[in-house]
């Protein structure tokens, strides 16, 4: 900010929750906006702690990214700076963590549904902090992640930090995707410098929920609600069936891929010699995976045959996926696709755990 004279300030939804925005006018250089001085507010405890101090956050709103095709956005054109996208983390730590940190997010039943570590694979050299160093290594190697894009539209990789101080990250407010995460760079709503991955995982409903920070085995929580964008417009009825719908979806899928690397984990235990049946009625609902492509995609296409267990976790939460372009009561070609993959499901899950305790 200028040095220039200041003629108003106020503090934008002071009254509404712990949440609010410090805004500067000024006189002829427009406004300023200090986004969330909630931290300030607690600064007196956080300094007090003799370890760590987890914030806590203010009401996170699920606002979707632009979802128009990428644009010619040239970095040197004026705009300004959006807050940190989806729920705003902050906590301080008192002195470097002798071990990783952790961050879950809880459901208002205790399950997780979204976990980070300080051990999460970062993208080195961070393509956003050091487009230069990256360029090299999308010269030598270019399948890498954001070669594809222009180096100047990756956001910083969000970093977990062990270190000593203040940190603050951001909950994307999704579940945990399946597998690897992406690291890539959305096409999509794309903005320079501030461009994050797209998560193959649905959105968390609105509701409360509880953040858990894990420092040296010391767990710090506080509580987060979670809202919808206030311009969104949808009964609870559809609301309902989607949240339900979506969950239902997701767990199946969670689990289905659980199954088949149990599956796996039992084949690579059993002798191919004695027990040649067993490992042959295994590798009709649980083959050996495919390599992959090493781009990302929002949506796999279940292998053609006999549906196995992974054919199915995929056909759940492409039938996820499908319902989470907007807060809409699901389509009836949407509400037949769930159906088809509970039925695919609830049959796949019977043979597994038929064959599992035959043996």
């Amino acid at each position: 900010m200028p040095a220039v004279s200041v003629r108003d300030i106020t503090l934008k939804d002071d009254s509404s929750c712990l949440c609010s925005d410090l805004v500067a006018g000024t006189h002829g250089r427009g406004f300023w906006i200090l986004d969330d001085v909630t931290p300030l507010r607690q600064m007196a405890e956080a300094a007090a702690a003799n370890d760590a101090y987890l914030f806590r956050p203010v009401t996170a709103v699920r606002v979707r990214f632009g979802m128009n095709a990428p644009t010619e956005w040239p970095p040197e054109l004026p705009a300004g700076q959006n807050p940190p996208a989806g729920g705003v983390i902050d906590y301080y730590l008192a002195a470097n963590a002798s071990g990783p940190v952790a961050l879950d997010i809880l459901d208002a039943n205790g399950k997780v549904v979204r976990s980070y570590s300080s051990d999460d694979p970062l993208i080195r050299p961070d393509p956003a902090e050091h487009p230069e160093a990256y360029d090299r290594v999308c010269r030598e190697d270019p399948s890498a992640p954001n070669c594809n894009v222009p180096l100047y539209w990756p956001g910083p990789e969000m970093v977990l930090s062990t270190q000593k101080g203040m940190h603050r990250v951001a909950w994307d407010l999704r579940f945990d995707p399946i597998g690897p995460e992406p690291r890539a760079a959305s096409r999509e709503g794309a903005v320079p410098h501030h461009t994050y991955p797209s998560v193959n995982a649905p959105w968390a409903p609105p509701g409360q929920y509880t953040v858990r920070l894990t420092v040296d085995g010391k767990q710090y929580t506080q509580p987060l609600t979670l809202a919808l964008d206030p311009r969104v417009k949808i009964d609870l009825a559809g609301l309902t069936q989607l949240t339900a719908l979506t969950r239902e979806m997701y767990d199946g899928a969670i689990a289905a891929h659980a199954a088949y690397e149990q599956a796996r984990a039992m084949v690579a235990k059993l002798d191919p010699n004695k027990d040649a049946d067993r490992i042959k009625a295994i590798e009709a609902i649980a083959p050996a995976p495919r390599e992959r492509p090493r781009s990302f995609r929002y949506f796999r296409r279940a292998p053609a045959g006999p549906p196995t267990l992974e054919s199915v976790s995929t056909s759940m939460m492409n039938a996820a996926m499908a319902m989470q372009d907007a807060e809409v009561a699901p389509t009836e070609r949407e509400i037949q696709a769930c159906n088809d993959a509970r039925t695919q499901y609830r049959e796949i899950m019977q043979k597994w755990n038929a064959l599992k305790g035959g043996m």
